[in-house]
């Protein structure tokens, strides 16, 4: 049996000179990134929950039509189907502007730091505490995937 790597591959370790302090850093800043990639996926839901909540009620609008309820029909049409969740904007709106004014922007400096400071390197603080936690020698404790 060949014996494990050890430690991280190339791209998950600290280039020369890097302090801890710089690698925790970044810790923090991707973690800050990955609350921020959550957020917009929340921001997609109520886009999507948003969406199908007004196709739902224009359908809602058609059965009650069709159940000889037009002025309810009506009102629900005029005061609810295809309304604003936010003033001048539907949901798409708000996801392009959430996308172009800070998601767009968190992503660049992240990237940026990571750039400047460590060779574009991804999840260092992470490889790292992989290192310190992980069992040698055990299964599912492997440094890294096996090599083929």
């Amino acid at each position: 049996m060949p014996s494990e790597p050890q430690g991280p591959d190339a791209a998950h370790r600290r280039p020369p000179g890097v302090d801890d302090r710089t690698v925790e850093a970044l810790g923090k800043l991707s973690e800050a990134l990955e609350a921020v990639e959550v957020a917009r996926g929340h921001l997609y839901a109520f886009h999507r929950l948003s969406g199908t909540a007004d196709l739902t009620c224009g359908q809602a609008v058609d059965l009650l039509r069709e159940a000889g309820h037009d002025a309810l029909a009506d009102r629900v049409e005029q005061e609810v189907v295809g309304r604003n969740v936010i003033e001048g904007r539907w949901t798409f709106q708000v996801v392009e502007d959430y996308d172009a004014t800070y998601y767009a922007a968190f992503k660049d400096v992240e990237r940026a730091a990571r750039e400047e400071l460590v060779q574009g390197r991804r999840h260092l603080y992470e490889a790292e505490m992989k290192e310190d936690r992980r069992t040698r020698g055990a299964r599912h404790h492997e440094a890294r995937p096996p090599q083929p």
